[in-house]
């Protein structure tokens, strides 16, 4: 498996660019701004994105949605309790940014749903806490979760905005990442990757 990881934007947020191998075949998870960037860094890698998927729907995951789909023409994935949030883009505007309107998505996932690209298989896992609709994206056989804003190396997502909440939080953290076996490699929405394993043993919010 093939990860190219950009962080971009104001915030910087983590978009990944995950492909398979040999295929080259892959989808970009969370393209939060600069389209263009993405695109350029696809190319370079010789990836050739196929869907794009979305952990959640905050402005600063989906600044560069509406360019990406409209250059690539390729399906766009998402959990059904994200879709108000998207078409609020994200919170942009109370934050002071201007995105543009985010497509709608072409398929709707909900928990345990798997997503097919070459080689690869990911497990959706419906995640919520930090929003409603929020998933993480389990690659079993490479031994990868893509989190989103649930959990980051020593922390985790806030839960203090529209759909947050702590308790739901945890519980989310507990039931379905913290099953994972501790070599999982943990790719979040923002910082440095982690593992399970890691995490389990020194979060202090856990």
């Amino acid at each position: 498996m093939i990860v190219q990881t950009l962080a971009l934007g104001p915030v910087q947020t983590n978009c990944y660019l995950v492909g398979a191998e040999p295929s080259r075949e892959a989808v970009v998870i969370d393209p939060g701004w600069d389209a263009g960037a993405i695109l350029a860094e696809a190319r370079s890698a010789d990836l050739t994105i196929k869907a794009i998927l979305l952990t959640h729907g905050h402005f600063d995951h989906i600044g560069a949605l509406a360019d990406m789909k409209e250059a690539l023409k390729v399906p766009l994935i998402a959990h059904a309790r994200e879709i108000d949030l998207l078409d609020a883009k994200g919170g942009a505007d109370l934050f002071g940014f201007r995105i543009r309107a985010a497509p709608q998505p072409d398929r709707l996932v909900e928990h345990g749903e798997q997503i097919e690209i070459g080689t690869l298989k990911f497990e959706v896992r419906h995640v919520p806490g930090h929003t409603a609709g929020h998933v993480a994206f389990v690659e079993h056989q490479n031994r990868a979760a893509f989190v989103g804003d649930v959990l980051f190396a020593g922390s985790i997502g806030r839960t203090d905005l529209p759909g947050g909440d702590y308790d739901t939080l945890i519980a989310s953290i507990a039931d379905q990442l913290l099953t994972l076996p501790d070599d999982f490699k943990v790719y979040p929405g923002h910082g440095p990757p982690t593992t399970i394993g890691l995490e389990r043993r020194t979060n202090p919010f856990l």
